[in-house]
């Protein structure tokens, strides 16, 4: 069965930095798009970045464009999510899904209805 499991998350300071991982299986990973979400407390579901099959098309919410980037290891079956200069508005549970419809470098890929699949999350805490 399909598994996505974050990992990565903790507390840190504003300005700092945290790289997540989603570690992928049950499927074949390297030919679907892979995307991050997050959501805080009070807050709805928002699209943080999405990664083509291959790693040479991504997307990103307006927030993460210039401090987030988003890759993936095909040989590893994991997608990552760097974040430099966290804020505090930045806290939020962030998960990773899988897509298996096709790719398209736009606000169809920014969709949670476009994921098939989604890990349980993990809790990036920014503190100011």
């Amino acid at each position: 069965q399909v598994q996505l499991v974050e990992s990565g998350g903790g507390l840190v300071q504003a300005g700092g930095s945290l790289r997540l991982s989603c570690a992928a299986s049950g499927f074949t990973f390297s030919v679907w798009t892979m995307g991050w979400f997050r959501q805080a407390p009070d807050k709805e579901r928002e699209f943080v970045a999405a990664i083509n099959y291959n790693g040479a098309s991504t997307l990103y919410g307006d927030f993460a464009k210039g401090r987030f980037t988003v890759s993936r290891d095909n040989a590893k079956n994991t997608v990552y999510l760097q974040m430099n200069s966290l804020k505090s508005e930045d806290t939020g549970v962030y998960r990773c899904a899988v897509s298996y419809g096709r790719w398209t470098a736009d606000a169809r890929s920014m969709s949670p209805a476009r994921y098939d699949y989604w890990g349980q999350g993990t809790q990036v805490t920014v503190s100011s």
